[in-house]
């Protein structure tokens, strides 16, 4: 089996809109590290998750904009920008992908973000659940080396992160059963709070 970057780099050399996403992609991520993630390029999330949707046989529409899902929030890139360059189904999938930051406090946050991915159905559901199920096994990841310290750079505790995950679960289960993912992101959250409940707290120096 091919590397991760190599198979999506094989996915872009067949689409041109993948193609580009990707080259987009790599600019708006440049020297961005993926919080709770032990220091992995942030460009490596969005390729995890077009790769993961591509093993599943999602469609070029699909792949694009899970390259692009986090563009929004993390650079300069507007809806608009997506939109003219990718066209309205990819802008409409990145703009339900994206969180608002003006809601308040985070817990409501995520709540309604769920919420609108739930009411948006399909393709959005796709890419949020394995959005959520790569976050987790990068953090699961971290925090086996790190510890309590991999999820520093969050907004939130550990223990909110995963109660939200466990939501996000819920809610896929409820609106799309059929996703092939799930059980990966029930087993990875499981491992997750396996991994923390069972790790003894550092003496005191």
């Amino acid at each position: 089996m091919l590397p991760e970057h190599l198979r999506i780099d094989a996915a872009a050399g067949r689409s041109k809109p993948v193609r580009e996403a990707l080259e987009v992609a790599r600019e708006a991520h440049a020297g961005q590290i993926r919080s709770g993630s032990g220091g992995m390029p942030y460009i490596d999330h969005p390729v995890a998750v077009s790769e993961l949707l591509s093993e599943h046989g999602y469609d070029g529409t699909v792949l694009t904009a899970a390259l692009l899902h986090d563009v929004v929030e993390k650079s300069e890139l507007s809806v608009d920008d997506v939109a003219k360059r990718f066209g309205e189904s990819v802008a409409e999938l990145v703009e339900t992908l994206t969180d608002d930051e003006e809601v308040e406090p985070y817990e409501r946050r995520k709540e309604e973000h769920r919420g609108r991915v739930a009411k948006a159905g399909g393709n959005a559901l796709a890419i949020y659940g394995v959005d959520k199920l790569s976050n987790i096994r990068a953090l699961r990841r971290a925090y086996a080396s790190e510890g309590e310290r991999a999820g520093e750079e969050f907004k939130a505790p550990l223990n909110v992160k995963e109660r939200i995950w466990a939501s996000d679960l819920e809610m896929l289960r409820r609106e799309a059963p059929e996703l092939p993912f799930l059980d990966d992101f029930e087993a990875e959250l499981a491992k997750l709070h396996e991994l923390r409940a069972n790790r003894v707290p550092a003496s005191p120096s």
